[in-house]
């Protein structure tokens, strides 16, 4: 089974727990989303696979989020989704995904939930 990280080298809990797989003998597959955003589809597939909302996925504290309003309720699922794919940095990090499982890496211990054996 493929293990996916979406990663930010620059974030210490990204670094972490890409440091966690590593140790546990697992080398995903890398994909540094501030350079390559996932996909409308790729995004909705994680949220799907972490039973979150688009909001939820959400770093809520970058400025972009206060300066774009999206904390405005009458926002749709499409235009949050879109304002991700925008602006990648809004997506919540590190998210690994193994398989139909998925779980972000705050705490980086997160993660094993999804590994298989974990």
């Amino acid at each position: 089974m493929e293990i996916v990280i979406y990663h930010n080298p620059r974030c210490s809990k990204s670094r972490a727990t890409l440091q966690l797989l590593r140790e546990r003998g697992i080398e995903p597959k890398i994909i540094e989303y501030l350079k390559t955003p996932p996909s409308r589809e790729a995004l909705e597939a994680i949220l799907n696979k972490l039973g979150m909302a688009p909001r939820d996925l959400m770093r809520k504290k970058e400025k972009i989020y206060k300066e774009k309003n999206l904390d405005n309720p009458d926002l749709t699922h499409d235009q949050l989704i879109e304002a991700m794919i925008e602006n990648p940095i809004l997506i919540e990090r590190p998210i690994v995904v193994a398989g139909d499982k998925a779980a972000i890496g705050r705490p980086p211990e997160n993660v094993l939930e999804v590994l298989p054996n974990g």
